[in-house]
């Protein structure tokens, strides 16, 4: 099991990533920078979530654990 302060540094460093290239991506569907950024925010923030719930869950899950 790991801890929690391992889970959110690694969820904080994916979602950094995730930010990045979703703003990109809505830079180019977009045209505006302020708009991608924007949704790409959003994103993160929910991905972030989401992820650090996900990875909490897996951390007491003992299936597929040697």
């Amino acid at each position: 099991m790991e801890t929690r302060r391992r889970t959110l540094v690694k969820a904080v460093l994916w979602a950094a990533l995730g930010w990045v290239v979703m703003t990109l991506v809505a830079l180019a569907a977009t045209g505006s920078l302020a708009l991608g950024g924007g949704l790409a925010t959003i994103n993160t923030v929910l991905g972030l979530v989401n992820y650090i719930a996900y990875e909490r869950i897996w951390a007491r899950v003992s299936w597929g654990r040697t």
